[in-house]
């Protein structure tokens, strides 16, 4: 079993002075990409091949070498392993996007965003 302290991650190299994260949305998408490797939902090799994938076909289509297109290529390498998996299925993905979603509309400005209020 895999404890609190091995699921730490390190902190990750800034480039050029740049903060590491721009968006707490980027840090979690690591987190949970670490997350479930350790409970061997995919490995460490699927999650880099397809987020190497992922960064080769930014690259392909003139993306900017920044922060913003190695986070996006992370969250869409993240969406397709997690769709390949096949426990989450494209519609229940999509669903509970829309959950969100409304929920976020629906929560007053200044006030924590509850799944509950997007039912």
């Amino acid at each position: 079993m895999t404890t609190p302290e091995e699921l730490q991650l390190g902190p990750l190299a800034a480039r050029d002075g740049e903060p590491t994260f721009d968006e707490p949305w980027q840090a979690q998408v690591l987190a949970l990409a670490f997350a479930l490797t350790k409970v061997e939902v995919f490995t460490p090799a699927q999650w880099s091949d397809a987020l190497g994938a992922e960064l080769r076909r930014a690259a392909a289509q003139g993306e900017p070498d920044d922060q913003n297109t190695y986070y996006t290529a992370a969250l869409t390498a993240l969406e397709g392993l997690i769709a390949a998996d096949g426990r989450v299925t494209s519609d229940g993905l999509s669903a509970r996007a829309e959950q969100w979603r409304r929920a976020y509309l629906n929560t007053p400005h200044g006030q924590p965003v509850e799944l509950s209020t997007g039912s």
